[in-house]
């Protein structure tokens, strides 16, 4: 059940959008704005947003979901997912927190993040806004969530794992259905990153946390998986794309030797870019002859960003 209902826009008109409730009361059942644009609530729970001729991007397959479901669900991602709840913990400390997870996919990092401010919350946890170790004093039930991507099979899934969430399918590219300095906390998980607009709803005491792989990255099984390479200057691109909206504030290394079956590596492969233009029969077939595990070094980079002071117009 949504724990807070944040303000949300109206992508048509960009009016505020109300909830609609069953009976007046209980689980909402749709959204709607003063100009008589209205979306329903699929039956799985999340809100679709998308209007006009949509976007460029393909959004992930129902396969390419489910894959990444059984990879995170096994938890090779865990110790990543933990230490973003920790640097997302400290601005969300304050009254009425707002978090905005982009790209949210299956709603894995979102729930690590919510689980995280509600322990915190109940054993005490408080931060001074620069330890990684803080926690939000309304806990996670208190924070207003947003998850938003543009795959429908994985806002099924979200909407199931974050239920006290708003999970809706958007396009990053489009204006985001918020308003202007209203969230805390963005959230990129290996998703693109629109600046402008995610300068616009941040609040100017709020962080962008942004995380990316490094050189390395699954090297062990990168080739044979079909994986893409890691861009050599990707630090410097994510610097370049941000620039003039934000400015860096700081970076944290995430090292993690992971210990893998060929499953395991097909979800990998498949969850990923690579999970467009091949299916598992075709991947596991690539993958035959690897042994019953195999190490690989997962190789992460959190960079938190705040608003820039003077941001372009």
């Amino acid at each position: 059940m949504l724990s807070r209902l944040p303000v949300l826009l109206c992508p048509v008109c960009r009016q505020d959008l109300r909830p609609v409730h069953d009976g007046g009361a209980g689980r909402v059942r749709g959204l709607a704005c003063r100009e008589r644009h209205s979306f329903d609530a699929a039956r799985q729970g999340y809100f679709n947003l998308l209007v006009g001729k949509g976007t460029a991007f393909e959004s992930d397959t129902a396969e390419m979901v489910a894959a990444r479901a059984a990879f995170l669900d096994a938890g090779h991602y865990r110790p990543l997912a933990e230490a973003l709840a920790r640097a997302a913990a400290p601005a969300l400390a304050g009254p009425a927190p707002m978090v905005l997870d982009s790209g949210t996919g299956t709603g894995h990092y979102l729930r690590v993040i919510l689980d995280y401010l509600n322990s915190s919350s109940l054993d005490g946890g408080s931060s001074d806004g620069g330890s990684s170790d803080g926690g939000s004093s309304d806990g996670g039930g208190g924070v207003a969530a947003v998850g938003l991507d543009i795959s429908k099979f994985a806002l099924r899934r979200a909407a199931r794992l974050n239920p006290e969430a708003i999970n809706l399918v958007g396009d990053v590219w489009q204006p985001l259905p918020l308003p202007d300095d209203a969230v805390d906390v963005i959230t990129v998980v290996f998703a693109p990153r629109n600046a402008s607009e995610f300068a616009r709803v941040l609040k100017p005491s709020g962080r962008l946390i942004v995380v990316t792989p490094r050189a390395g990255h699954l090297g062990e099984v990168a080739s044979r998986a079909g994986l893409l390479g890691i861009d050599p200057v990707k630090d410097e691109r994510l610097a370049e794309a941000l620039a003039g909206r934000f400015s860096p504030l700081s970076a944290q290394d995430i090292d993690v030797v992971l210990s893998l079956s060929p499953g395991d590596v097909a979800n990998l492969a498949l969850m990923g870019p690579a999970g467009h233009h091949t299916d598992r029969a075709a991947m596991t077939e690539r993958l035959a002859g690897l042994p019953p595990v195999t190490d690989v070094s997962a190789r992460f980079r959190i960079s938190i960003f705040v608003p820039s002071e003077t941001p372009v117009p």
